[in-house]
């Protein structure tokens, strides 16, 4: 049996995942990484984008995350996320109005304050990833 780290993701409803796994892909700020066995401790912000976890050298799971904070020890990687949920479970028509309405309230922003810009395009990002993640535009098939 291949070695294992602890994986835990949780979302402000719930522990969403929490057990061994082989290896977990998180979608960084600064670019995905893997969290393994005795990796290096990192902390990382993490962007709106799809967590693969791998057992038996493939994908085992598929979550999406809008964003958050992980760290990572040698014995485990934990991500603290702002909203997750399956990637199974995300339904590409409902994803798109996200993003339609994301949209509108961008380009309705541009006329406010910096603030409010900012979140409504904080959530633009996460509804654009929602519709990659539920169309199956993913890196890691």
């Amino acid at each position: 049996m291949a070695e294992t780290t602890l994986f835990e993701l949780v979302s402000p409803e719930r522990l969403f995942f929490s057990e061994p796994v082989e290896m977990v892909v998180v979608p960084g700020t600064e670019g995905d990484f893997a969290a393994l066995p005795h990796r290096a401790p990192l902390l990382a912000t993490v962007r709106p984008g799809v967590i693969v976890i791998f057992a038996a050298g493939k994908p085992k799971e598929r979550i999406f995350v809008a964003g958050g904070f992980a760290e990572v020890t040698e014995k485990a990687c934990t991500v603290l996320a702002e909203e997750a949920a399956l990637v199974s479970d995300l339904s590409p028509a409902a994803a798109e109005k996200r993003f339609d309405a994301a949209n509108i309230a961008y380009q309705a922003s541009l006329d406010g304050d910096d603030e409010t810009m900012l979140r409504a395009e904080n959530e633009l990002l996460i509804a654009q990833a929602m519709v990659a993640a539920a169309k199956g535009d993913l890196a890691y098939h």
